[in-house]
Order: C-alpha cells, then sequence, then structure tokens
C-alpha cells in the first residue's frame, strides 16, 4: 500500500531514516570506543537495506524490515522505558505508525479486536492548509503560528473512551521542493496571511505532491483524558448549542465516565427551590433525577435524612455512598435519599451540591451501578469542574427566570411590541439621567391621534348558566348530606340528626323556588360549621363510614365544596377563551403585517379585544386612513372566523353555551397613555371617557323600546354613532356577503340611552356557519383593498 494513497496533500511522503544515518555518522566519529561501535553497527544497516536510507513509499516495508527498523530505532526507542512512555514512529497526519512501544501496543490492543486506530477527524481543507503552514515554517522559515492538536480517542479495557494528545518529533525528517516547484515569494506569503479560508488559493501556491517529505516523525503521545474530560465538560456547559437536554445528559455521562474512569456511569440533576424548600425535576425531556426518583417534587426534609440535609443544604459538601446496599442495610428507613437510589437500582452514587453565593441552586448526581465505582476519592476530581457546572445552572436559572419573566409579561403585565419602542427610549433617557446624578423620573407615556376598535365575543346568558351548576352541585350535596343522615337516624334515633334533615329539606326548597346571590354562601357555611364536624364524630360508627369517606371524597379540596357541574361550566370557559385567545393572537400575526397597531386582549366569560391605530404609534410619517378602513375590514372578518371556530367545538363542551358577537365602532381619534399603576393603556380626557362608558355598557344594553338585548347569539351586532360609519359598515357586510360569511338579514336597530351617552345605533347581521373550518371561503388582499377604496 503506498502511503501517498491515504491524504489529499502537498506533500509526497517517502518513509526515510536518512536523518538518523547522519547523526550515527558523527558518532561514529566519536572518541568513545562502545559509541562508535554501536553507530557503526547501525550504519552497517544502512548498507545492506538501502532502502532504509533512500526512503520508500511502499507500507508493508516497514513490516519486512520490522527488526532491523527496531533496532536502528533502538536509542530513541529506549525499550527500557517503553512499559511508560507511549511512543511510536509515523509520517506527518497520517494513522500509520510503526515501531510502538510497549505501553502504546498494550493500549491499541485493550481497544479490541475491531478497533482502529485514527486521529480527530479536521476537514480535509484544514488539513491541507496546516500541512502548508509547516512547509512555510519548515522549509521557508516564516513563522506561521497555526498549530491544530491532534488527538486519539482509544476505549480502554472497560470501555472508558480515554484521550491521548500527539506531539510530534521532527528531527529526523526534511522538506524539500520539487525541481519543477515554484517557490513562494514574500508576497505570496501575505497574500495567504489573508486568505485562510480560500483553500483554493492555498493549492494554487502549494499544488497537491509539490515538495517532498523525506524521514519520519516520533509521536510522543500523553494520556490527557482527565483534561480532556475537563475541557468537555466546559465546552458541554458554557456552550449555547441547542441540543437537547436528554442530548446533553447522554454526553455528560460519556464525560463523566472518561473523568472518573468508570463505565457505567449515569448523570442525573434534582433543581432547589429555596423558597418552598424542596427538590423539583429538571423541566427538560427524560433527565432523571435519582434523589426524586419518579415523584416531580419533594420537601428536601422529605426527601434528604437530617445528616444529608446538613452535609448538601447547609455546608454544600460532597455525599459520597460507595456501598448504597450496604448502608441501606445500615440506615434502614432513616435515610430516604438511600432508599431512593436502592431502588433505581444505583450501588454506589456522588452527590455534588451546585451552589454559589446565594447558595445551593441544585444537586449534581453522578450514579453507578458498581459497589464502590464512587467514592470520597474520585468525588474530588469534581472539584475542577465544579465552577462550571455552577456557571452553567446560573446562566439556566437566569434563562429559566427570563422564560418566567417573559410569560408573566405575556399573560399578565405585557407590553405590545408596537408601543416597546417608547417604553425602551424611556428607559434609556431614565438611566442616562441616573447615571448624570439627577433624580430619575420615568415619563408618563401617551399616544395621540389614535384611533380605537373594540370587539368581543361574549358567552350569552354565563350567569345563569354558573347560577345553574352551583344549584345542580348544591343539591347533590345537601342530597347526599341527607341520606347520611337518614341512615343515622335509623340506628340512633337523636333529635339532632332530624333536625339537620329539616335544615337541609329548607335549602333544598330555596334552590328550586328562590336562588339568591347568598344562597350558596349560605349552605358552604352549614355544611362546614355544622355537617363536616358531626360527620366526622359520626364517621367512627363503622356502620356509616363508608358513605362518609365517599361524600369526602366528593368534596373539591380547593372549593371545599361538591364541584362538579360548575367544574364542567368553569372547564368550559376557560376552554373557550383558551382557543378564541388563541385564534385572535394568530390572526393578530396577519393584522401586524400589514401594518403595526397596538392590540391588547383580555378573558372574561369570552374574550374582549382593543387595537388602536395610528402615526404616533407606529414612530414613522407612513399612516393613512386606509390602514384604519383595512383593520377594521379584518376585525369584522375574523369575528366571522372566531364565531365559525367556536360553533364548531361546541359539541365538544360539557357544557352547551352560546355566544354573541360585537363591534364597536368610534369614529373619531382620542389619546392613550399607559397608567403606571394599572399597567395598562387607558384613554385621555373626559370626551375620550364617553368611548371606555360606551365600551363597558354597550354588550348589555337594550334595542330602544324593548327588552330585547342588542347582542344575540348567532349574530354581529356593529355599534356606532355615525352615519358615515354605517355606509363603510354596509359596504364591508356587502362584501362579506359575496364571500359567503355574513348571512343576508341585516338589520338596523336603535340603541337604548346609555349613562351621558345617546344617539347609538347598531347593525345586526347574522353569520354563516361553515362545517369545514379549512375550507372556509377566502379572498384576496386586491379584493380588500377593492372593497375598502369603494
Amino acid at each position: 500500500m503506498d502511503i501517498n494513497n491515504l491524504l489529499d496533500s502537498p506533500l509526497e511522503l517517502k518513509i526515510s531514516f536518512n536523518k538518523l544515518f547522519e547523526q550515527y555518522e558523527e558518532l561514529a566519529k566519536s572518541d568513545n570506543a562502545f559509541t562508535a561501535e554501536k553507530a557503526n553497527s547501525i550504519l552497517k544497516l544502512a548498507e545492506d537495506y538501502p532502502e532504509l536510507r533512500d526512503g520508500f513509499t511502499d507500507a508493508s516495508i516497514l513490516n519486512t524490515r520490522e527488526k532491523q527498523i527496531e533496532y536502528l530505532l533502538q536509542d530513541t526507542f529506549n525499550p527500557l522505558l517503553g512499559k511508560n512512555e507511549i511512543k511510536t514512529g509515523t509520517v506527518p497526519f497520517q494513522d500509520l505508525f510503526f515501531n510502538p512501544s510497549e505501553r502504546f501496543k498494550n493500549i491499541i490492543e485493550a481497544g479490541g479486536e475491531d478497533f482502529q486506530l485514527q486521529m480527530d477527524a479536521l476537514p480535509n481543507d484544514d488539513v491541507y492548509i496546516i500541512v502548508c503552514a509547516t512547509i512555510l515554517n519548515f522549509y521557508y522559515g516564516y513563522d506561521v503560528k497555526y498549530k491544530v492538536p491532534f488527538y486519539y480517542k482509544i476505549p480502554d479495557a472497560n470501555g472508558v473512551i480515554r484521550h491521548y494528545k500527539i506531539l510530534y518529533n521532527t528531527d529526523f525528517c526534511e522538506i524539500t521542493p520539487k525541481t519543477n516547484t515554484v517557490k513562494i515569494t514574500e508576497k505570496d506569503y501575505y497574500e495567504l496571511l489573508d486568505n485562510f479560508e480560500n483553500v483554493e488559493l492555498w493549492k494554487e501556491k502549494f499544488p497537491p505532491n509539490s515538495y517532498i517529505f523525506s524521514g519520519f516523525v516520533i509521536s510522543n503521545i500523553f494520556d490527557v483524558t482527565e483534561d480532556q474530560s475537563i475541557s468537555n465538560i466546559k465546552s458541554t456547559l458554557l456552550s449555547g448549542d441547542q441540543k437537547s437536554d436528554r442530548t446533553k445528559l447522554d454526553d455528560f455521562d460519556g464525560i463523566f465516565k472518561s473523568l472518573l474512569g468508570v463505565s457505567d456511569i449515569k448523570v442525573g440533576v434534582s433543581l432547589f427551590d429555596k423558597q418552598e424548600g424542596l427538590f423539583y425535576r429538571y423541566y427538560g425531556e427524560e433527565v432523571s433525577s435519582y434523589i426524586l426518583g419518579k415523584t416531580e417534587s419533594e420537601k428536601c426534609c422529605n426527601a434528604l435524612c437530617e445528616w444529608s440535609y446538613n452535609r448538601l443544604i447547609n455546608e454544600h459538601k460532597y455525599l459520597t455512598v460507595s456501598n448504597v446496599d450496604g448502608m441501606r442495610e445500615k440506615a434502614g428507613d432513616c435515610s430516604p435519599e438511600i432508599q431512593s437510589l436502592y431502588a433505581q437500582g444505583v450501588k454506589s452514587a456522588i452527590l455534588a451540591p451546585i451552589a454559589n453565593d446565594d447558595g445551593l441552586m441544585g444537586i449534581l448526581e453522578v450514579v453507578s451501578s458498581t459497589p464502590y465505582a464512587l467514592n470520597s476519592i474520585n468525588a474530588n476530581k469534581l472539584g475542577v469542574i465544579t465552577p462550571y457546572i455552577v456557571a452553567s445552572v446560573e446562566r439556566s436559572k437566569r434563562e429559566e427566570d427570563n422564560l418566567i419573566e417573559a410569560i408573566i409579561q405575556k399573560e399578565c403585565t405585557s407590553i405590545h411590541p408596537s408601543v416597546k419602542w417608547r417604553f425602551i427610549k424611556e428607559a434609556k433617557s431614565y438611566i442616562k439621567t441616573e447615571i448624570d446624578g439627577i433624580e430619575p423620573v420615568f415619563k408618563h407615556i401617551a399616544f395621540e391621534n389614535v384611533y380605537p376598535l373594540y370587539g368581543q365575543i361574549d358567552i350569552k346568558s354565563s350567569s345563569e348558566a354558573r347560577n345553574e351548576a352551583t344549584k345542580l352541585d348544591l343539591t347533590l350535596q345537601l342530597h347526599a348530606a341527607k341520606s347520611i343522615f337518614e341512615k343515622a337516624t335509623k340506628l340512633n334515633k337523636l333529635p339532632i340528626y332530624e333536625q339537620f334533615i329539616y335544615q337541609i329539606n329548607n335549602f333544598l326548597e330555596d334552590l328550586n323556588t328562590r336562588f339568591q346571590v347568598d344562597s350558596e354562601q349560605q349552605i358552604t357555611q352549614f355544611f362546614k360549621q355544622d355537617i363536616e364536624p358531626v360527620f366526622a364524630h359520626v364517621r367512627k360508627d363503622n356502620v356509616l363510614k363508608i358513605d362518609i369517606d365517599i361524600y369526602f371524597e366528593s368534596i373539591d379540596d380547593r372549593t371545599k365544596s361538591l364541584y362538579k357541574h360548575r367544574k364542567s361550566y368553569d372547564d368550559t370557559i376557560a376552554h373557550i377563551n383558551r382557543e378564541m385567545a388563541f385564534y385572535l393572537d394568530e390572526k393578530q400575526i396577519e393584522a401586524q403585517a400589514m401594518y403595526p397597531h397596538f392590540f391588547e386582549r383580555y378573558k372574561t366569560d369570552g374574550v374582549e379585544h382593543t387595537m388602536y391605530i395610528g402615526e404616533s404609534i407606529t414612530k414613522e410619517d407612513s399612516f393613512n386612513p386606509i390602514y384604519l378602513y383595512n383593520l377594521r375590514l379584518w376585525q369584522l372578518q375574523v369575528m366571522c372566523e372566531m364565531e365559525n371556530v367556536y360553533y364548531s367545538m361546541q359539541s365538544d363542551f360539557p357544557v352547551q353555551l352560546d355566544t354573541a358577537s360585537m363591534i364597536l365602532v368610534f369614529n373619531q381619534p382620542l389619546s392613550i397613555s399607559f397608567r403606571m399603576d394599572e399597567k395598562q393603556f387607558d384613554v385621555d380626557g373626559t370626551y375620550n371617557a364617553r368611548y371606555e362608558i360606551v365600551k363597558k355598557r354597550v354588550d348589555k344594553a337594550f334595542i330602544k323600546g324593548t327588552n330585547e338585548r342588542v347582542t344575540q347569539k348567532g349574530k354581529i351586532s356593529i355599534v356606532y354613532s355615525q352615519k358615515q360609519d354605517e355606509i363603510e359598515y354596509l359596504r364591508y357586510i356587502k362584501f362579506l356577503q359575496s364571500k359567503n360569511y355574513l348571512d343576508s338579514d341585516i338589520k338596523i336597530v336603535d340603541v337604548q340611552d346609555l349613562q351621558a351617552v345617546t344617539g347609538l345605533k347598531a347593525i345586526r347581521v347574522g353569520v354563516v356557519y361553515h362545517n369545514d373550518q379549512n375550507h372556509m371561503p377566502g379572498f384576496t388582499y386586491d379584493d380588500l383593498l377593492n372593497t375598502i377604496q369603494d
């Protein structure tokens, strides 16, 4: 096999011992007879086997001349040091080796029959450039500081991957250009310095096989497993890669195996909540916690014995268990952490606290299924990596805190992206003022001349539905209690039992005839103060124990009452709100792409949303009324779609409820400002307050002169005050009718007068419902534009 077939390179390789023979030619002149005699005997090899001096490219010669090469290299590969030194002969950047030391041969054999020695791979282009840089240094004398460390990864007899660093001794080699090779000029050198990634340029200056390498190098190899493991842990912990949590833990397993020299290591994590005083499982996918086992979280005082609690949480010291089985026999049930390790098949373990100046953040759990494999001695190796684990956990906690803050901001006190620029501007001004030594004040944030849009999809008769659910729950609970007292009366005819039955019958009659606001509270107090203490006493009688246990099992821990029909109602409301809000949020992405505007929504008994659009919000001189009209049409279209989404899933809800949709049109621009105390935007000025009054009351308003609500199920009600609004929305309705969104039953009605607000009117139009939401009618942007401009 020709060694030049293994790698694309500017070097044509030839194994030669000429430089070594030249060394012995000098030694042959020595005054020391022994040294001269040894040198002459080696020079005899050059005469008998000229290929050793002349060089060869056929790798098989290394085998046929193995004994001669071994004798030739006896001084450079001292056999007395072979059991300790890891070294071999080779040529640069090849996995070929010859005349290995005894320890190197043993390492290769331990790798197994199928093991093939191979350096850590680098891209071929990089290797080519490394060889070129070597030529620049070795032949041309330029100081090119480009050295890349090379490593071997070799498994030991236990399957643990060990890392070996390779250092080359190049005393016995030479590099010369071929006769037709164009030599590198100083100009070429400077050009190459600025073009590392241009491999084509390097190949132009150093064509393949344009230089001859003659000689051999000595690979001095060092076991750097521990250093490399520490480096790998640093890289894994400090990098921001997007590996899955399980993949990272799998990487950790392998790294810790190498670091501690134990083949069956697994790594887990238990995080610590200082406020709650508990351990909890990492949120990531399939990340083990050997302290918690299968539970999600546990109070620390319940998860650890007193001694372990003090050592890990208070002292922040390692806890090692070299023999879990033996410790379990000794400690018994007194040590819950040992019981947990034992239940998971762990035989030895290291529990390492992850703590910073603020206290404990979590526990790193390194476990093995082999007794004594992990112990207090190798636990100390973790000390060098602990700072990086701490830094990684600190970063993870910051990310978790940021995520929590983001969720809170999104769900509770969100600042919409369309106006965030204004808050950032004021925050920067606040910081600058503070740096300048002036008492900082966060300035009032307001936006003038913006147009409001308001809409809601409201659950009809939600109060009645909840009252009915409450009546059903209380009735069931009263009947259950009555049944127990009736049985108790048969066992022991006490007047108090009859009195309770009488009181229960009165409550049942009241529920059927005159359910009032305070009925629920009265009955709940009756159960809590009168019934349940008696049940707790009567329960001691085994005859009624089962009935009373069944009663208490039906009581909800949170509400302290029977919570069946109300739960169905609450679950339905929550589901409706969640789905409607999600749909609206998804559609908002499209609307923002059309033109930026402020948007916020609220979940009540349904979903409300408010939008503001105008020049002051966008910060750019780009606003045109067409964007307002477009947003109004978009809002009407989306309200139709939300109605369809709701009714398509209505049959899946535990409680059947109806919805009614409404849009409020306000023709004049107004001003809004951010209320710091309420953490939300509100309208400014007395006149603008009229908008808020209408928004809060109009959905409960009646058609003037009737008892009929303006909002009705199956219809969208558009409330307005100006004739031009009526004309505009009738145009939108006509367009959406043509697209089969809205029905033909248009009705214009007068709205009853509200407090300080008169003259409101409403357009009511039916929604067309489609069975398949994926095939609702669609329309183009040109359709929208034509409708707006008509």
